[in-house]
């Protein structure tokens, strides 16, 4: 049975509170309830406070749902609010994030692309460092292999630079030397006149000039030194003058004809042009010999002979790798004409200082010795 007032655990709003009534309102009803027209309306009273009742409490419920409304709508938008903070917020941090990882991944293409450039760097230089050793290997062999050809021209020069010595005085540079009678007249440098019919002076027909015999006795060649003489007032390495085209026919040719052909003309050409190289071979270091060179010889075969011989020496020709083993023949009849060369190009470039007789003997001299060596005869070595 309902007793006036909810329940609190029904949801109900709560009771209204009573309202005070005087006591001349209580009076009056009570006056009224004596007499049927007053019973009458305080039913009638009851029944309006009755229909009352219900609506004020249906006005304090749809208040109630109003408040509760605005509670949910203001809390809603202070969680949007708070939502969009936190999205505003990750937003920043994805950005961040995104930042630091291309940033990342700049350093990351930086190091590799420095780490590469030190690899081809380091590379660079190792291969620039192996370029220099190999150049200077190569420069220390040339250099090491002219030795022989700057010995000879080291005696080429002596013949040019020292005209007399302790064991073989210049009685034309030293008129002590000489007997009181014959150099008591002598005035300056005059050639020394023997009154011997046998060292009486020989005229030149070709070029009108007075020619002394050698001391030894051997009398010059006419022909030969007027080709000389000729040769001597336009000097040239052009083998079709006379001079040079004789050497060429009588010595040169002979000198550098060995067994292998093909070879002796590369050998001959090489030294025509100056560009031939004789190295001493090491007896301790084993040969190493390209593989155009291993054709034509080794250590115990001349390249150039092709017989079984000793060989202590190779040659290479200009620029080539290739080496060729020769004999000691071969190494003197090579020498020889090198020897020759190198003096017809000091006269060429104008290095010699002397007439044209003692030119012509020490020409004459070298080219004995080109047949000598092509005859077989050259010195041991020790």
């Amino acid at each position: 049975m309902w007793s006036g007032q909810p329940h609190p655990d029904e949801g109900h709003p709560p009771p209204l509170e009573a309202v005070p009534v005087s006591w001349k309102s209580v009076g009056s009803c009570q006056s009224r309830r004596g007499s049927p027209g007053a019973l009458a309306e305080t039913s009638a009273g009851e029944g309006t406070q009755g229909e009352e009742g219900p609506a004020a409490a249906q006005l304090d419920v749809s208040r109630l749902r109003s408040s509760s409304m605005e509670i949910r709508e203001k809390g809603s938008e202070f969680l949007k609010e708070e939502l969009h903070k936190a999205q505003k917020e990750l937003k920043l941090k994805d950005e961040e994030c995104e930042r630091l990882s291309k940033v990342r991944e700049q350093l990351e293409r930086e190091l590799e692309e420095l780490t590469a450039s030190l690899f081809e760097e380091a590379h660079k230089m190792v291969r620039e460092a192996n370029t220099k050793q190999a150049a200077s290997e190569k420069q220390l062999k040339e250099a090491r292999g002219k030795i022989d050809m700057l010995q000879a021209e080291v005696t080429a020069l002596k013949t040019l630079v020292i005209t007399s010595t302790p064991a073989s005085p210049n009685r034309e540079l030293h008129p002590q030397l000489l007997s009181p009678t014959k150099a008591g007249p002598r005035k300056g440098h005059l050639r020394h006149k023997s009154t011997s019919s046998a060292l009486c002076p020989i005229a030149c027909p070709a070029a009108g000039h007075i020619l002394t015999p050698d001391k030894e006795g051997k009398e010059v060649d006419t022909t030969l030194f007027a080709e000389f003489r000729a040769w001597r007032e336009s000097p040239t390495l052009d083998k079709n003058s006379p001079f040079l085209g004789r050497v060429y026919r009588e010595d040169v040719g002979p000198c550098l004809d060995f067994t292998v052909q093909e070879l002796s003309a590369l050998v001959r050409a090489a030294v025509e042009d100056n560009t031939l190289t004789i190295e001493p071979v090491a007896s301790h270091t084993p040969p190493t010999v390209k593989a155009a060179a291993a054709e034509y010889g080794s250590t115990n075969t001349c390249a150039l002979s092709g017989l079984a011989r000793a060989c202590r020496h190779r040659i290479r020709l200009g620029d080539s790798e290739s080496h060729y083993y020769i004999s000691p023949s071969s190494r003197a009849r090579i020498t020889a004409v090198c020897n020759f060369f190198t003096y017809i190009r000091y006269i060429q470039q104008g290095l010699v200082r002397q007439d044209a007789e003692p030119m012509f003997w020490e020409v004459t001299r070298l080219r004995k010795e080109m047949s000598l060596a092509k005859l077989g005869f050259f010195p041991q070595e020790a």
